[in-house]
């Protein structure tokens, strides 16, 4: 009979579990894995044995060479994903408190077009937090919205705030859509333009997901018009010379379009009789709302235009 004073047996995670789930994952192998994380490839396979005992579960399945999670795996991998960069932050930020400095203000992007008016909002901030590092990300594995959930971004820039818990957006700037079309179209001198007359055009855009467009959701989708053809840039220059050079027209915000008109070739044009009004928010965890260098960021960005 066992004694009722034994021992549990140990059903804990610990943090190395989560670590090598996820180098697992990302490597695609043990010995890759092992190798990326400092450890022998037979002290990796008997850390993960032995979780697997300890959870009554298998949490990956060998195919050929190929390893795939397990639901009980991918379920935890999820888990890592989600603690992970938030232990990793952490750790980040204190260790620069101790040594006298504030952190990282961690900024994602999910406004193509905006990167310029950021670093204006940057340079008059950084010399009011000297103490205070800026970084700015641009691609997330889960979006700009699940990147700002799992702390692995402090600020979201973006002009479609999605109701979260535990999030807060705040409206920094109002701003407008327009067409951008070369200064020789017969539409540059339009009042405004009319869904019917982007038909026979080539749009060009960002590389991003068409019910993200506001072109299209807010203006060309709901007439029921396509254009003739559709191509994606990443950069916004090459899109302004394409569009100069009339290779196809584009959608970007007034403010931008008129600040580069000087240099380029370029018309902004109204969308539609009204207009396609936009704001720009930042979004940011309702926790994070009393730190006084993010509010400070929040003052500054407002100013930013």
């Amino acid at each position: 009979m066992k004694s009722i004073h034994a021992k549990p047996p140990n059903r804990n995670l610990d943090r190395i579990h989560l670590l090598i789930l996820r180098e697992v994952d990302r490597q695609g192998s043990m010995t890759a894995a092992a190798e990326a994380l400092h450890l022998t490839q037979s002290a990796l396979s008997h850390a993960m044995r032995k979780l697997e005992r300890q959870l009554g579960t298998e949490l990956w399945l060998r195919e050929g060479r190929s390893l795939h999670p397990t639901e009980a795996g991918l379920y935890l991998l999820n888990v890592a994903n989600h603690l992970l960069p938030q232990l990793e932050h952490a750790e980040s930020n204190l260790r620069q408190m101790a040594r006298g400095t504030r952190g990282t203000l961690r900024i994602g992007m999910e406004c193509h077009p905006c990167y310029q008016w950021l670093l204006k909002v940057v340079a008059e901030y950084l010399p009011q937090w000297p103490d205070v590092d800026v970084d700015v990300k641009q691609k997330f594995r889960f979006g700009g919205i699940g990147a700002l959930l799992d702390h692995e971004i402090d600020l979201l820039v973006t002009p479609d705030p999605e109701a979260r818990p535990g999030l807060r957006f705040e409206p920094v700037f109002d701003y407008e859509q327009v067409l951008v079309v070369p200064r020789s179209h017969p539409l540059a001198k339009a009042r405004f333009a009319e869904p019917a007359q982007v038909a026979e055009e080539v749009l060009i855009t960002y590389p991003v997901a068409i019910e993200r467009l506001d072109i299209y959701t807010l203006f060309l989708m709901p007439a029921g018009v396509t254009p003739r053809a559709h191509r994606t840039i990443e950069s916004t220059d090459l899109i302004l010379e394409m569009v100069a050079c009339g290779r196809g027209v584009g959608a970007l915000p007034r403010w931008l379009v008129e600040e580069r008109m000087k240099d380029v070739a370029i018309a902004p044009v109204r969308l539609g009789r009204r207009g396609v009004p936009k704001k720009i928010h930042l979004g940011l965890r309702q926790d994070d709302l009393g730190r006084a260098w993010l509010k400070a960021f929040l003052q500054t960005a407002r100013r930013g235009r």
